[in-house]
C-alpha cells in the first residue's frame, strides 16, 4: 500500500469526547486559513492511529457560520489523515427516520449563504472540481456492513438539505425540503464535504435525527435541548460503530481511491480559462475543452 490510513474524526454535537482514545496527545495546529475549531486530538482507535477534532469546539462555542471548515479539513489533512468520518445531528424530514435513527448520507442540497465554499479562491483562476459522488462510496459500505453485523439499524441513503442556521427551519420551509424529497436538514454538512473532496480525503457521515424538524403537527417543535437530550442518549451507538469502522477502513488497500481524488491541474489556457480536473476524468474533461477552444476561435 501507498498510503497508510490515518482517520479523522469530526465529532459533532455530543460527540467530541476523547475518552475512547489510546495514547492521546493534543497539538495545536496553526493553517493558512486560520485557526481550526480546537485542538486536534491525536491518539489510537482500536490500534489504528486517528485525530479527533470537536467541529463547534470542545465547549461548543462555535455556530455553524462561524466555524472555519477550511482550517478544520486543512488541519486534517496536514497531520495525515487519509479519511474522514464526520458525526451531526440532523432533522427529519420523513416519517420513517425517527429521533435517534442513524442515516449513511450519500447526496446534499446546499442552501448556505455565508460561508466560503472552496479553498481555491485566488483572483488568477477559475477552477471547477467534481463533487459527485459527493461521500466516498467504499466507506460507505464499510460503515453500512459493521452497523450490520453489530445489530445497529441505519438508513443506507439519503440527502441533507444544509442550511445556514443558526435559526431552526420555518414550516413553510420544511415543507419545501419534504417537497424535495430530501431526507434530512442539517448545518454543518457544507462546506465539510466539499472541501475534504477538494484536500483528497475520502470522506462518510453519520448523520443521527434527533428531531422531526417542525413540519409534523403531533411532535414538538425543534429545539435546542431536545436536540442534545437526543444526541446524548443515542451517541453510544455511534460511538460503538465508530470503534469497530476504523479498524475495518484500514484493512482495506486504498491507493486507488486516494489516486482518484488527488487532484491534478490540467491548464490549458484559451485566453481565460483554467480548468482543474481529478486525473480520471481527463477523459471527461477533454471534449468540453475542446468545445470551449472551438468557441473561443470562432470568437476571435
Amino acid at each position: 500500500m501507498k498510503y497508510n490510513v490515518k482517520i479523522g474524526i469530526i465529532g459533532g454535537s455530543g460527540l467530541d469526547n476523547p475518552d475512547f482514545f489510546k495514547d492521546a496527545t493534543e497539538q495545536k495546529v496553526t493553517t493558512p486559513y486560520g485557526e481550526p475549531s480546537d485542538l486536534l486530538l491525536s491518539g489510537k482507535l482500536n490500534g489504528i492511529d486517528c485525530v479527533l477534532l470537536a467541529r463547534h469546539g470542545r465547549s461548543h462555542s462555535i455556530s455553524p457560520t462561524n466555524i472555519n471548515y477550511r482550517a478544520n479539513i486543512w488541519a486534517l489533512k496536514h497531520l495525515g489523515c487519509t479519511h474522514i468520518i464526520a458525526s451531526s445531528a440532523t432533522g427529519s424530514l420523513k416519517e420513517e427516520i425517527k429521533p435517534g435513527d442513524l442515516v449513511i448520507l450519500d447526496s446534499f442540497i446546499d442552501l448556505t449563504k455565508k460561508r466560503i465554499l472552496t479553498m481555491f479562491n485566488k483572483d488568477d483562476k477559475v477552477i471547477h472540481i467534481p463533487i459527485e459522488p459527493a461521500f466516498c462510496s467504499a466507506t460507505r459500505n464499510i460503515i453500512i456492513e459493521t452497523a450490520q453485523n453489530l445489530g445497529i439499524h441505519v438508513h443506507q441513503t439519503g440527502t441533507a438539505v444544509v442550511i445556514e442556521g443558526p435559526r431552526f427551519s420555518t414550516k413553510a420551509e420544511s415543507n419545501l425540503y419534504r417537497s424535495w424529497n430530501a431526507d434530512l436538514v442539517n448545518m454543518t454538512l457544507v462546506p465539510e464535504v466539499v472541501l475534504a473532496k477538494e484536500a483528497g480525503l475520502l470522506y462518510a457521515t453519520i448523520a443521527m435525527a434527533t428531531d422531526y424538524d417542525c413540519w409534523r403537527e403531533a411532535t414538538e417543535k425543534v429545539n435546542v435541548a431536545n436536540v442534545v437530550k437526543v444526541f446524548q442518549e443515542n451517541v453510544k451507538k455511534i460511538t460503538k460503530l465508530l470503534i469497530e469502522i476504523v479498524p475495518k477502513i484500514a484493512e482495506k488497500n486504498w491507493d486507488v481511491e486516494i489516486d482518484e481524488l488527488n487532484v491534478r491541474e490540467l491548464t490549458i489556457n484559451y485566453r481565460f480559462l483554467t480548468f482543474v480536473y481529478p486525473i480520471q476524468s481527463y477523459r471527461l474533461a477533454l471534449p468540453m475543452l475542446f468545445i470551449y477552444h472551438n468557441l473561443i476561435q470562432e470568437s476571435v
